[in-house]
């Protein structure tokens, strides 16, 4: 199972298609949509669908992928839901650069705070995460600063911030999640 988290425009026609693509991997993936406007309540929803999804899976290794605003949780929730993530182009910050776009962008500061202390160190080796070089929104090579020493990382020359295609990395995915 493949539990897949979109990023701040859940609307985005890309969403659809990455679920597909992610469909060669395992047949089994599922949508999981959330307000992207409220961070608190984002992640009680959140943890308590993957949560369920989770238990209710057969599968001995679930995963759960997110871009931009999606990694952001895909990263956090997995890490608390105890199955290995994969991230695209993750937002790391919201709380500074969502301002104006969320209601209340100071609640992923607290979040952080009330997170597990150091739960990058321990959630090494179980997040891969793949950002791209032409990603208009956000500052990828800070993202690679802040992350490379827990993750393995990749790069990908072609594509933008919304990820839309995401075939050029099944096989990485595939054998990331199987390991």
């Amino acid at each position: 199972m493949i539990i897949y988290l979109h990023g701040f425009d859940s609307t985005s026609p890309g969403n659809h298609e990455k679920v597909l693509q992610l469909q060669f991997i395992d047949p089994d993936v599922r949508f999981v949509n959330y307000s992207t406007l409220h961070p608190k309540h984002d992640m009680q929803h959140l943890l308590k669908e993957v949560h369920k999804l989770v238990d209710e899976s057969k599968d001995e290794s679930p995963l759960i992928c997110g871009v931009g605003l999606g990694g952001y949780w895909a990263e956090r929730i997995g890490f608390l839901c105890g199955i290995k993530q994969v991230i695209f182009n993750p937002n790391l910050h919201p709380e500074l650069n969502m301002e104006g776009r969320i209601d209340r962008p100071e609640e992923y500061s607290d979040i952080m705070t009330k997170c597990v202390e150091d739960f990058r160190k321990k959630n090494a080796g179980n997040c891969l995460c793949i950002l791209s070089t032409n990603d208009e929104v956000l500052d990828n090579q800070a993202t690679k600063d802040e992350l490379d020493q827990f993750y393995d990382i990749m790069w990908d020359e072609n594509e933008t911030h919304k990820f839309k295609k995401i075939s050029q990395h099944l096989q990485k995915i595939k054998a990331f999640k199987a390991q």
